[in-house]
């Protein structure tokens, strides 16, 4: 299934015999929570969805956006109306990130239909509501596993035999900044791979063909095998997964990222423009 719906498309989803289920994560990594903006406007019927409380643990040693208990998880999404059978619509206000964490959760623990809007909350020009829904409980009840998740030693291990993407901006990647985490640089092996280029202007993502170009000059190859993506805390790489996915390339995430990789000080660290 194709992992993006335009903003055309879901308006008539949403007018058709069955709707999905909408969820605003409106979230900004160090910015202002999104349920104001939540609150302030949404999609009809979309309800809110903590990234940070709901689609994460707490911070840890398995880093700063740890994946769900999937008790948790699942509880949440059935509070939001969604069951196995439902379609899903996801969307945010900025890169597609916190969308794509949501996106990439119900896929990995088992729903079928799962799409974010491409474009995010600015691509909608339909109607808006401040009421916040009530909608039926839901039935979806995770079960981990539907995609390939990497460990930091299958990261490390795959950055060497394979490609593994990172998806920060590259002077993150060059270890020149280091505006969260307490070491700066990048997975050895690894390649810069910023979810900035997988949009275009208008916040969109590059079409497919862009895309498969995009990555195969990576070192992807012809879409053949896995190819891993990591970020800082596991959120914008699964922007990163959405962008793979497109293009034909199995994607898998290293959900700890480089949050978790860069607390455990036995672990390499490499900086500067090369793979290192």
């Amino acid at each position: 299934m194709n992992p993006i719906i335009s903003a055309n498309g879901l308006a008539d989803a949403l007018a058709g015999p069955h709707p999905p289920i909408l969820l605003d994560v409106r979230y900004r990594l160090g910015g202002p929570h999104g349920r104001p903006e939540y609150d302030a406007g949404h999609l009809p019927g979309a309800v809110f969805v903590d990234l940070d409380a709901e689609l994460a643990a707490p911070p840890g040693s398995g880093g700063r956006h740890p994946l769900p208990d999937p008790e948790v998880f699942g509880a949440a999404m059935r509070r939001a109306g969604v069951s196995a059978g439902t379609p899903v619509v996801v969307y945010d206000a900025a890169q597609g990130w916190g969308a794509a964490r949501a996106w990439w959760l119900l896929r990995w623990t088992g729903h079928r239909d799962v799409r974010v809007l491409d474009g995010g909350f600015a691509a909608w020009t339909g109607p808006l509501e401040t009421a916040t829904p009530a909608p039926e409980e839901g039935d979806f009840k995770p079960v981990p596993g539907a995609l390939p998740l990497l460990t930091a030693d299958t990261a490390a291990d795959l950055a060497r035999s394979g490609l593994l993407l990172d998806a920060r901006a590259a002077d993150r990647y060059r270890g020149e900044v280091e505006p969260i985490d307490a070491v700066a640089g990048h997975i050895p092996g690894a390649v810069s791979a910023p979810t900035t280029e997988n949009l275009d202007q208008s916040g969109r993502f590059l079409p497919p063909e862009r895309l498969a170009a995009r990555f195969a000059a990576l070192g992807a190859g012809d879409g053949s095998g896995v190819v891993g993506v990591y970020c800082g805390s596991g959120v914008s790489a699964a922007q990163q997964a959405i962008a793979l996915e497109l293009a034909g390339f199995t994607p898998a995430l290293y959900a700890g990222s480089w949050s978790e990789w860069s607390r455990d000080s036995s672990r390499p660290v490499a900086t500067g423009p090369e793979r290192g």
